[in-house]
């Protein structure tokens, strides 16, 4: 009952110390879950947080897309619209050109020839002058006097006679003057309506360009949104299946901790059990142990089991006391030889050190002594499996932990690198970008002030050309006045007319001055004043072509500089951001670095007691375990031998 008694406390301790490992494990277990669902918890707010922002930045870029569409086809429409009232302007426009090209040339025409044919009206004179009843632009009044010319008809017999000739003459001019007036009017009024084209073209060419920039405008902005959306929902989209992948992940760590904490639950209460079962079989040991000591039980057996007592007595008695000793003493010796034996045995298969020094000392040392030292053992023993096991659960979750860092680290820093290189090649490009559109800027500055000058220049000698030409057409108009004036006094004037009764020989006729050198001069005058004329339009045309030319230069090269600007603009705040993002990049890679190496460092530490030793945890558990087994063996036999 002794044995018994010992065996159930020695099973009960090893429960405990056995239960105690599994506790650790439920504990460690259980925080590494806990603390791995409110990670997990954390993950997939911070993504809920994200997908909600994806959902507002690509909601945002949509109405944006959509107020570029709208633009881009307003605008688009208003460029059509443009056009088309453009080519409108210009039908009428080279109709109008037209009339009066065709006006101003039957004029020039007809001038030209009732000059030449000055001195009499005849078939080619009538004809010319009748085509200009035709034209569109000759007014009414002109028609008539035109009509009026052509419907007179001169008396034949006088048409040799001086005076019909000389009224013919003076009639003629009249006609001429006239239609000269209309020529400078209808040139004046050309030339204003080419001017009022050119402004007009210049106008739509404005419009236009302006219009054309909005939509590269609107289109460019549209593009790049275009592109942030379709990143922005990819990023969701990866941000939803990161979610999907931490909920699942979160489900079944919830799952393996209720499964965990209901097992750890369930065992704690049958250790429980166990351990109170196993505390009241030692207490009713111990009570049979007490009640078979007692006296009563003593004295029973002095009365009812005479027999066996005597006989027992008798025969130690008859034994002697050297026999008795003799006897003992070959019982241990057989005892300690076959401990011996044993454990030389167990420790060459299991290879146990611990066995074969006990197996040499169980020779010569007492038993008592052995006793004690095999229980130290057992003791020894046992509390090193518990601990190889807390060290075990340890170092599973220190290795777990630790691989997951690394992982983890491991990934962060290559997508760090990658992230780096690429901003480094951006930041590069757009460094090379914004210094050619600084030089291009510096181009564009240098040529509108080269144009500049030049305008300045052209526009100085034009006006000083325009000047002298008006200021020669007033003189020669002066000039031509003057004549005029001189020779219409002098054909109607009598003072030199001969009086009846004077008769001068060699003044038979009135002199009424140089007339017919006089149509010489004023034809050659009224010349030069249409040269001059045509100088000063054919100027001022020039003028107004170069000054159209170069603003439209300036205004394109305006828009050119002011679209490279805004160009370089956008691209120093990208360089910037980019800057930032490197200098953040590298910074956390050198951070992330530092945990990595830190990660590895343990991990290396860990090695040496968690996966380098020469003999597996399991293997080391089974060696200790069969130790102990066999140590509780020999400590039977020992005891055996003590109770013998």
């Amino acid at each position: 009952m002794q044995g018994m008694l010992d065996k159930g406390k020695a099973e009960k301790h090893d429960e405990q110390v056995q239960f105690a490992a599994y506790k650790q494990f439920c504990d460690s277990t259980a925080a590494e879950k806990q603390a791995t669902l409110k990670k997990t918890d954390e993950t997939i707010k911070i993504l809920k947080a994200n997908i909600q922002k994806h959902v507002t930045t690509s909601v945002r870029l949509s109405k944006d897309i959509a107020d570029h569409d709208e633009d881009i086809a307003v605008w688009t429409g208003d460029s059509k619209a443009a056009s088309k009232v453009r080519s409108i302007e210009q039908a009428d426009y080279d109709a109008t050109h037209k009339d009066y090209s065709e006006s101003i040339d039957a004029l020039e025409r007809a001038v030209a020839i009732l000059r030449k044919q000055a001195n009499g009206r005849n078939q080619t004179s009538f004809t010319q002058l009748a085509h200009l009843k035709v034209v569109k632009l000759i007014p009414a009044t002109a028609k008539k006097a035109i009509d009026a010319f052509l419907q007179q008809e001169p008396d034949e017999g006088l048409a040799v006679k001086s005076p019909e000739s000389a009224g013919y003459e003076f009639q003629s001019q009249g006609v001429v003057e006239m239609l000269e007036k209309l020529l400078d009017k209808f040139v004046t009024e050309r030339t204003e309506l080419e001017k009022e084209e050119k402004n007009a073209k210049h106008a739509y060419d404005m419009l236009l360009q302006d219009l054309r920039a909005q939509i590269d405008e609107a289109t460019q902005d549209r593009s790049d949104k275009s592109g942030m959306k379709a990143k922005t929902l990819q990023a969701k989209a990866e941000a939803i299946g990161d979610m999907s992948d931490a909920t699942t992940t979160k489900d079944k760590d919830r799952q393996y901790l209720d499964d965990l904490v209901a097992t750890c639950e369930q065992k704690a209460g049958e250790f429980q059990s166990r351990q109170q079962l196993r505390a009241d079989e030692i207490e009713t040991i111990e009570k049979a142990i007490d009640i078979i000591s007692s006296k009563t039980v003593s004295d029973s057996a002095e009365k009812h089991l005479p027999t066996m007592l005597d006989v027992t007595a008798l025969s130690l008695t008859q034994l002697g006391s050297d026999s008795l000793t003799k006897l003992r003493s070959d019982s241990l010796r057989a005892t300690r030889a076959r401990l011996t034996m044993y454990l030389r045995d167990r420790a060459q298969q299991i290879n146990s050190r611990i066995l074969m020094i006990l197996s040499q000392r169980a020779a010569n040392e007492p038993v008592q002594k052995l006793i004690k030292i095999v229980q130290d053992l057992i003791i020894r023993l046992t509390e090193e499996a518990t601990a190889a096991a807390e060290h075990k659960g340890w170092c599973d979750t220190e290795l777990s932990s630790n691989e997951k860092t690394r992982n983890q680290k491991t990934v962060a820093v290559e997508s760090l690198h990658a992230e780096i290189d690429q901003l480094g090649t951006s930041f590069a490009k757009l460094t090379e970008d914004i210094s050619e559109l600084t030089k291009s800027i510096a181009e564009v500055d240098a040529a509108m002030a080269d144009a500049t000058k030049l305008r300045q220049e052209e526009k100085s000698k034009n006006s000083g050309v325009i000047k002298d030409a008006q200021e020669a057409q007033t003189a020669v108009a002066q000039a031509i006045v003057v004549l005029r004036e001189f020779y219409a006094e002098a054909g109607g004037a009598t003072s030199l007319i001969q009086r009846k009764h004077e008769a001068y020989e060699i003044f038979d006729a009135p002199y009424r001055g140089m007339q017919s050198e006089n149509r010489g001069v004023v034809g050659m005058l009224e010349v030069i004043q249409s040269d001059f004329a045509r100088l000063e339009a054919d100027t001022e045309s020039s003028e107004a072509s170069s000054q159209q030319e170069y603003s439209t230069f300036m205004t394109d090269s305006k828009v050119d500089k002011e679209a490279k600007a805004k160009d370089v603009e956008h691209k120093s705040a990208r360089k910037q951001d980019e800057s930032q993002a490197l200098t953040m990049k590298t910074q956390d890679l050198e951070a992330t670095q530092i945990e990595l190496d830190t990660a590895m460092a343990y991990y290396d530490k860990l090695k040496p007691s968690c996966i380098d030793a020469s003999v597996s945890y399991e293997e080391r558990e089974a060696r200790r375990n069969e130790e102990i087994e066999s140590l509780k063996s020999a400590l039977s036999i020992l005891e055996g031998e003590t109770i013998a």
